[in-house]
Protein backbone atom coordinates (compact mmCIF):
# COMPACT_ATOMS: atom_id res chain seq x y z
CA UNK A 1 0.00 0.00 0.00
CA UNK A 2 0.87 3.67 -0.02
CA UNK A 3 2.30 5.45 3.02
CA UNK A 4 3.29 8.98 3.93
CA UNK A 5 6.66 9.31 5.67
CA UNK A 6 7.85 12.46 7.43
CA UNK A 7 11.62 12.90 7.88
CA UNK A 8 12.86 16.07 9.52
CA UNK A 9 10.73 18.81 7.95
CA UNK A 10 9.96 17.00 4.69
CA UNK A 11 7.12 14.65 3.82
CA UNK A 12 7.16 12.09 1.05
CA UNK A 13 4.82 9.39 -0.20
CA UNK A 14 6.16 5.86 -0.51
CA UNK A 15 4.70 2.61 -1.77
CA UNK A 16 5.53 -0.77 -0.25
CA UNK A 17 6.22 -3.67 -2.59
CA UNK A 18 7.21 -7.27 -1.78
CA UNK A 19 10.71 -8.42 -2.65
CA UNK A 20 12.63 -11.68 -2.44
CA UNK A 21 15.28 -12.14 0.23
CA UNK A 22 18.40 -14.19 -0.34
CA UNK A 23 18.51 -17.48 1.57
CA UNK A 24 21.68 -16.67 3.51
CA UNK A 25 21.27 -15.22 7.00
CA UNK A 26 24.21 -13.58 8.78
CA UNK A 27 24.16 -13.00 12.50
CA UNK A 28 26.50 -12.41 15.40
CA UNK A 29 26.92 -14.88 18.27
CA UNK A 30 28.37 -14.33 21.73
CA UNK A 31 30.33 -17.34 23.01
CA UNK A 32 31.66 -18.38 26.43
CA UNK A 33 34.02 -21.38 26.49
CA UNK A 34 34.35 -23.77 29.46
CA UNK A 35 35.99 -27.20 29.10
CA UNK A 36 34.08 -29.24 26.55
CA UNK A 37 31.06 -26.93 26.49
CA UNK A 38 30.57 -23.51 24.96
CA UNK A 39 27.62 -21.28 25.78
CA UNK A 40 26.22 -19.26 22.92
CA UNK A 41 23.99 -16.29 23.72
CA UNK A 42 22.08 -13.60 21.86
CA UNK A 43 21.12 -15.95 19.05
CA UNK A 44 18.90 -13.85 16.78
CA UNK A 45 15.26 -14.73 16.33
CA UNK A 46 14.96 -16.07 12.80
CA UNK A 47 11.83 -17.60 11.26
CA UNK A 48 13.10 -21.17 10.87
CA UNK A 49 12.37 -24.34 12.90
CA UNK A 50 14.41 -24.92 16.08
CA UNK A 51 15.98 -28.04 14.57
CA UNK A 52 17.38 -25.95 11.70
CA UNK A 53 18.95 -23.54 14.21
CA UNK A 54 20.61 -26.53 15.93
CA UNK A 55 21.84 -27.77 12.54
CA UNK A 56 23.30 -24.36 11.67
CA UNK A 57 25.07 -24.16 15.04
CA UNK A 58 26.47 -27.67 14.57
CA UNK A 59 27.69 -26.92 11.05
CA UNK A 60 29.40 -23.76 12.24
CA UNK A 61 31.06 -25.13 15.38
CA UNK A 62 32.14 -28.54 14.02
CA UNK A 63 34.59 -27.01 11.53
CA UNK A 64 38.25 -27.41 12.60
CA UNK A 65 39.25 -24.15 10.87
CA UNK A 66 37.01 -22.35 13.39
CA UNK A 67 38.52 -24.25 16.32
CA UNK A 68 35.60 -26.66 16.42
CA UNK A 69 35.37 -30.41 16.58
CA UNK A 70 32.98 -33.32 16.82
CA UNK A 71 29.84 -32.31 18.70
CA UNK A 72 28.19 -34.54 21.29
CA UNK A 73 25.09 -32.48 22.02
CA UNK A 74 23.40 -29.12 21.38
CA UNK A 75 20.84 -27.75 23.82
CA UNK A 76 18.98 -24.80 22.29
CA UNK A 77 16.39 -22.62 24.06
CA UNK A 78 14.51 -20.35 21.66
CA UNK A 79 12.95 -18.22 24.43
CA UNK A 80 16.26 -17.27 26.05
CA UNK A 81 18.04 -17.22 22.65
CA UNK A 82 20.85 -19.37 24.13
CA UNK A 83 22.51 -22.67 23.30
CA UNK A 84 24.97 -24.95 25.07
CA UNK A 85 27.20 -26.91 22.69
CA UNK A 86 29.07 -29.88 24.15
CA UNK A 87 31.99 -31.37 22.22
CA UNK A 88 33.21 -34.97 22.46
CA UNK A 89 36.71 -33.74 23.39
CA UNK A 90 38.00 -30.44 24.75
CA UNK A 91 39.74 -28.83 21.76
Amino acid sequence: GKHTVKLDSKTTNVRVEPFALEMGIKFELHVTISGRTINVSEIPEIPIPDEWVRDKLELYFCKPERGGGEIEQIEYDKRSRRAAITFLRPE
